[in-house]
């Protein structure tokens, strides 16, 4: 197994990367779309905005090799932003184009008195299979911590893995496809339950 940690300039690499660590996998940090090609599997973690993320990731030549690699049906794990690019456009950065590997837009919260943005913290997913694949392990109601204000709304609702509400949104806070999961909760962040996530995701034998 060789794990590759997309560093496009702006990301949360050091958790993601010591996540990785104590579940035995030293990742390889990439930088260029080059560097994939020995690759088993792919995360893409993700801290600022759409429209930064998507510039930063062009200007080191790896929008195009991102994109073969989920069409190929390769193994991808997409983290916050890393998840939200995946998408075709966000209200945060109008105008910019996301990856275009999944239809729909990311929106931002509805204002609401009182309704803290962003979304910080930790909050209850509701997996659509709970206790299969991905999930397993998790239960009906894992917590996970999110910090966002923008949340993914993919126009294909049978891809949405998990749902969180905040505020009057019921969002989709994880989204699958074959060999592709992608949160908008931070798993590296996430104690017990981001931790066993992330090896449900790489294929790791369970500890208990």
């Amino acid at each position: 197994m060789k794990v590759s940690l997309i560093d496009y300039g702006a990301g949360n690499l050091r958790s993601v990367a010591n996540a990785l660590a104590a579940l035995g996998v030293e990742p390889h940090i990439v930088g260029a779309g080059a560097e994939l090609s020995d690759s088993t599997h792919l995360v893409l973690p993700g801290v600022g905005s759409f429209g930064d993320c998507m510039g930063q990731l062009a200007s080191r030549d790896l929008v195009e090799p991102i994109r073969r690699w989920v069409q190929a049906g390769k193994p991808y794990l997409g983290i916050c932003l890393g998840y939200q690019i995946l998408l075709d456009a966000s209200e945060e950065s109008p105008g910019v184009a996301g990856l275009g590997l999944v239809a729909g837009t990311v929106r931002r919260f509805k204002e609401l008195p009182g309704l803290k943005i962003p979304h910080i913290g930790w909050n209850s997913t509701t997996p659509r299979r709970a206790d299969t694949g991905n999930w397993q392990g998790l239960g009906t109601d894992p917590y996970f911590y999110f910090v966002h204000s923008y949340f993914p709304v993919p126009d294909d609702a049978s891809i949405i893995a998990a749902q969180t509400t905040y505020g009057e949104d019921v969002f989709a806070a994880a989204i699958e496809l074959p060999n592709l999961l992608a949160s908008q909760f931070h798993p590296e962040k996430s104690q017990q339950a981001g931790q066993r996530l992330i090896r449900n995701f790489l294929g790791l034998a369970a500890t208990e």
